[in-house]
């Protein structure tokens, strides 16, 4: 079992940036890719970001990609999405998922293929 806390989320400025923090429990961590995916009031949630066990492959949804950064520290047993450049737009909950197949998450696109879930952090960016 892994549980997942994300934290971090706010209220900021269009332009601006936030870094999101997802805490696991468990010692497993490193054995899944983990993920970022966002949900905006009324629309269909939105694989944003993930990573490898190891770090060494990251995916970005065109919408956030040169913004956007993931990133994960397996010693502190947590993923990091830091993001800049913020458009109102980015308004959302966000939340991290933990998956034991990369490449399940990425060849559906985020739509299976996580195990665990966080309960979400909301990001406002106001224009």
């Amino acid at each position: 079992q892994v549980q997942l806390v994300e934290s971090g989320g706010g209220l900021v400025q269009a332009g601006g940036s936030l870094r999101l923090s997802c805490a696991a429990s468990g010692r497993t961590f490193s054995s899944y890719a983990m993920g970022w995916f966002r949900q905006a009031p009324g629309k269909e949630r939105e694989f944003v970001s993930a990573i490898s066990r190891s770090g060494g492959m990251t995916y970005y949804a065109d919408s956030v990609k040169g913004r956007f950064s993931i990133s994960r520290d397996n010693g502190k047993i947590t993923v990091y999405l830091q993001m800049n450049s913020l458009k109102p737009e980015d308004t959302a909950v966000y939340y991290c998922a933990a998956a034991t197949a990369w490449a399940t998450m990425i060849a559906a696109g985020g739509r299976y293929g996580m195990d665990y879930w966080g309960k979400g952090t909301l990001v406002t960016v106001s224009s």
